[in-house]
């Protein structure tokens, strides 16, 4: 049985991150979407906001499991015996920061564990969580980057607050 992660802040989901999700899915038995609790950054949503969200977007993959964690992913990998860590592209720039950290996250896995690099669908190469925000924050479309449900959930939280 092949144990998948693919980790990230999603802050929020977009459909960029759910094109890669499906498409690991697919590859692995199970799929665990480790959300990122990273306390140097300032995130829009909380860790439990952000993980409602993924799991009311993957309600139709039934290998999936959402967790989070802080600190080191090599530890989180270690400490949980994933065989894979899948990662999603977009662009070049993308390509040069996460060859780094495969590489240095490589050295400190205890097992063989492999990082997998999934290209995102040319249509979501664009979409970034930030750009999400920002673009949403200012009063732009963000209609069919994020899911349906996702989209509401972004809508209501930016008329309580600023996002």
């Amino acid at each position: 049985m092949k144990k998948a992660l693919y980790a990230g802040s999603f802050d929020p989901i977009t459909n960029g991150h759910l094109d890669i999700i499906n498409r690991a899915a697919r590859q692995y038995d199970q799929l665990v979407i480790g959300v990122i609790s990273n306390p140097s950054k300032m995130p829009c949503f909380s860790v439990d906001e952000r993980k409602e969200m993924i799991r009311e977007a993957t309600t139709h993959l039934s290998n999936i499991e959402v967790d989070s964690f802080s600190g080191l992913l090599a530890d989180y990998v270690n400490t949980n015996r994933f065989d894979v860590v899948v990662r999603g592209l977009r662009a070049i720039i993308d390509f040069e920061y996460e060859i780094q950290m495969a590489q240095m996250n490589a050295r400190l896995y205890k097992n063989n564990v492999e990082t997998i690099f999934l290209m995102t669908d040319p249509r979501y190469s664009f979409i970034s969580s930030n750009m999400i925000k920002e673009v949403h924050g200012l009063g732009g479309d963000i209609s069919g980057l994020v899911p349906d449900r996702i989209f509401e959930i972004i809508t209501q939280k930016r008329r309580n607050t600023s996002i």
